[in-house]
């Protein structure tokens, strides 16, 4: 069975294998309101004012109902039909009448620049929410390069205003990072907070009993965050934290480490990049940013798109490939006996040399299960940014969508010797623990000078990045926050502050421990086939 999207491309259906069985399915197609434009349907500026016409034109993205997606008995087809929405919006190109894009000035709906000199009625400055950036692309996956859902180039980079004061000078730049594996991020950031949640509530209890204030070091799956000093009335002194907000919630996702879940990465997203407003984020019937039309995403649409990132394959490595039989996927030929020596090797130096003391593979969850919204009241939505309350709206703890992260991915299945071989699904241990090697300890570091912006965005520091996530980095060149590093060696030598050691380390090291240390990244790769 193959699906389709409205486009009149051609994709094979997805099969995900749950506690029910296997649900095999072809997409959501609810209809959207048919909106025409005649010759007075453009306002200045470029703006749709949304008049509904007759039938010349139409807006062409499918879209998910949450109630539907809810109520669908069986948890496999459930998951299934929210990652096939998913995939359908992540890869759609959004077009006027969809909402995509926004009123910029000038009659653009697009801009690689921010346009802060835009400050007309409805254009770029007075956008709400107010954007930084964008949009500059009709579609996520312009961006999320191959294989899908990767990383993006340097000329993609998203160009960054935080000021909004038109000043070249204050411009930062982030360039695209793949998503491969998001869901267990996720998982394992939920789990690292509620551990050092544990630890503060035992310290606080043990102040009561002592009537002292009692000093708690928190660390969480191998991640130091420094120490706390806890009173019996709950207060905090947080002066010694390392690497982590004073609320004690780990964020896993973006450069600088400030968003804690998939779903307000994802609206965020939407708005900024593409120009899609969520009627979560700006509210029912509000358009925010000027194109003439409001209720671009559903609460539905968000919902599907979680899924599907939540459900992306792990990243793999070639040593993996190989042994597999499957190196004709990155077409290339088998690893020699050489090749597999220097990688083995390579790991070795990537530990001596102290990359893997923030760079870390060895964190597992205990959990393997994801759900949308999320079982764990840090990583879900009170209340969403328009003021809206999800249960309400249908996204609740009690009847969520549910993702097997060790058994439902439905991508990168193969044939292997008459053996079926699940290689997106992750792997979990003697523990039944699901193995996250994701080489970060999800932890901000001050990185040193060279690795400075000329601004603080959020308040964590000029210079100070969360760790990356180095699996898959063999396939997502270029390199750090902003593209900057054409090649892994580039990437090592921009390391100053907490890195700076294991730099120092690195070019002390002969050239054969530095050449097997970049084939061991080099190792490091994605694949997607569907």
């Amino acid at each position: 069975m193959r699906r389709r999207n409205n486009k009149g491309k051609s994709f094979r259906s997805v099969c995900i294998s749950g506690v029910a069985g296997i649900a095999c399915f072809s997409g959501m197609t609810h209809a959207t309101e048919t909106v025409i434009l005649d010759e007075t349907s453009l306002v200045p500026g470029g703006s749709i004012n949304g008049s509904v016409i007759t039938t010349l034109e139409t807006p062409q993205a499918v879209h998910c109902d949450q109630e539907e997606l809810i109520s669908i008995d069986d948890p496999a087809a459930q998951a299934a039909e929210a990652f096939e929405c998913g995939d359908e919006l992540f890869g759609f190109e959004f077009n006027a009448l969809d909402g995509g894009g926004a009123n910029v000035g000038d009659g653009q709906r697009y801009t690689r620049v921010p346009r802060a000199d835009k400050a007309g009625p409805g254009e770029w400055l007075n956008h709400v929410p107010a954007r930084a950036t964008g949009p500059n692309s009709e579609s996520c996956g312009h961006c999320h390069l191959e294989p899908a859902t990767g990383a993006g180039f340097s000329g993609l980079n998203a160009i960054r205003d935080p000021e909004r004061q038109g000043q070249l000078g204050q411009f930062i730049n982030r360039n695209t990072p793949h998503l491969m594996g998001s869901g267990a991020i996720q998982l394992l950031a939920e789990e690292m907070t509620q551990i050092l949640k544990n630890s503060v509530a035992k310290g606080q209890s043990t102040s009561c009993s002592s009537n002292e204030t009692v000093r708690v070091e928190l660390e969480a799956r191998g991640t130091d965050y420094g120490a706390v000093d806890v009173s019996c009335d709950g207060t905090l002194n947080t002066a010694e934290l390392d690497g982590i907000d004073n609320d004690l919630i780990v964020k896993p996702f973006g450069w600088k480490g400030t968003d804690l879940n998939i779903r307000g990465f994802t609206r965020n997203a939407s708005h900024n990049e593409i120009g899609m407003q969520a009627t979560e984020l700006v509210g029912e019937g509000v358009d925010g940013d000027g194109d003439g039309v409001a209720n671009e995403l559903s609460v539905g649409d968000i919902s599907a798109m979680v899924i599907y990132v939540a459900g992306q394959v792990r990243p793999t490595s070639k040593f993996e490939l190989d042994r597999l039989g499957l190196m004709s996927l990155l077409e290339e030929e088998p690893l020699t006996r050489s090749e597999r020596n220097q990688i083995v090797s390579g790991h070795r130096t990537f530990e001596e040399v102290g990359c893997s003391s923030c760079h870390d593979d060895q964190k597992n969850t205990v959990n393997t299960i994801f759900t949308e919204p999320s079982q764990t009241a840090d990583y879900r939505d009170a209340v969403f940014p328009a003021g809206q309350d999800p249960v309400e709206m249908g996204v609740t703890p009690e009847n969520p969508l549910v993702f097997d992260l060790t058994k439902d991915v439905g991508d990168n299945v193969f044939n292997v010797n008459g053996s079926e071989v699940r290689l997106g699904n992750f792997k979990t241990n003697a523990r039944n623990r699901m193995r996250v090697q994701l080489y970060s300890d999800l932890k901000r570091h001050d990185m040193g000078p060279e690795l400075a912006e000329s601004i603080d965005e959020v308040g964590t520091g000029n210079s100070t990045w969360m760790t990356s996530r180095l699996w898959g980095v063999g396939s997502t060149a270029p390199y750090l926050h902003d593209g900057r590093a054409s090649t892994l060696t580039e990437a090592i030598l921009a390391h100053g502050g907490a890195g700076a050691e294991s730099r120092e380390n690195f070019l002390q090291s002969d050239t054969s421990e530095q050449e097997s240390l970049i084939a061991f990244l080099k190792n490091l790769v994605l694949i997607r086939e569907e």
